[in-house]
């Protein structure tokens, strides 16, 4: 049987919880499992629902049977068929651990996504991902080429019909446009506990300041530098005894699994907008 995912946001009112079930009870659907959220600040309320579909359901039937209900509602609403799966690009520069670790899950089933490439402004990890039977773009960037990599970037997205791109550790920032065109579409891994120790070497300005406790922020890109909203975030206790070096071998572990995590909260559409803030239904 099909499954899909219905995800909603509307001003806060009586009787939403029950329309959407009797709505989906009415198209012969089973909920699976469902969860939903007030929050008060802005009066917006927040519902994902995941259920099970009789042969033959698609999105855009689902949806229009339930019209009426999204419109009594002024509801914004998705549906997605967990069938049908995101098309991804990884980045990655010369760290690899990210990379490796994603290409694992991805592999063994646990990432619901179809990886269509990696690229890299480096050769290094190029052996390694067409062992998986992976393409491997290699796109070299300088401060004078930024511009046209960026435009084979693009093409490449658009070519592959990119909907989600990886920022595994790719140690180059978007430039302000490209940001903003391929908004809400890239996942960042900082390697950091944002906001705290932006930009680059964080571990060295954690070590500078004596942290007792490190982390990584997987977040979504935006023109502001480490800005975007936060998805996923992890911590992991450290002493004076360690060095800078110390504190990055630490983090890899922290950095991978917090941005495998975010990867398949947004795959499983766990995740909804919230202004600059995330509502993630683990």
């Amino acid at each position: 049987m099909p499954e899909l995912v219905l995800t909603l946001s509307c001003i806060d009112r009586k009787g939403i919880v029950g329309a959407v079930g009797s709505s989906i009870a009415a198209q012969d659907c089973n909920i699976l499992e469902s969860a939903q959220y007030f929050d008060r600040p802005s009066g917006r309320f927040f519902m994902r629902v995941h259920f099970a579909a009789p042969e033959g359901m698609t999105p855009e039937r689902f949806r229009d049977g339930f019209r009426p209900t999204l419109l009594a509602y002024d509801m914004d609403a998705e549906i997605t068929d967990l069938a049908v799966r995101p098309r991804v690009l990884l980045m990655v520069s010369k760290t690899g651990h990210c990379l490796n670790d994603l290409l694992y899950r991805w592999r063994i089933g646990q990432l619901p996504m179809d990886l269509v490439a990696v690229a890299s402004n480096h050769e290094d990890w190029r052996k390694r991902v067409e062992a998986e039977g992976i393409p491997f773009h290699f796109l070299p960037i300088t401060a004078d080429t930024k511009a046209d990599q960026e435009a084979q970037l693009l093409e490449l997205v658009e070519k592959e019909g990119v909907e989600l791109i990886i920022l595994a550790r790719y140690m180059q920032i978007l430039s302000d446009a490209l940001s903003r065109r391929l908004e809400g579409r890239v996942i960042n891994i900082h390697h950091s506990f944002l906001p705290s120790f932006k930009g680059a070497k964080p571990y060295h300005q954690a070590h500078a300041r004596g942290v007792k406790i490190i982390g990584a922020t997987a977040h979504y890109v935006t023109p502001d530098l480490d800005e975007g909203p936060i998805i996923e975030q992890d911590t992991e206790r450290v002493d004076h005894t360690m060095s800078p070096d110390d504190l990055v071998a630490a983090g890899r572990d922290i950095e991978s699994r917090v941005l495998a995590r975010a990867v398949r909260f947004h795959l499983e559409q766990r995740i909804l907008k919230n202004g600059d803030r995330t509502i993630v239904f683990k």
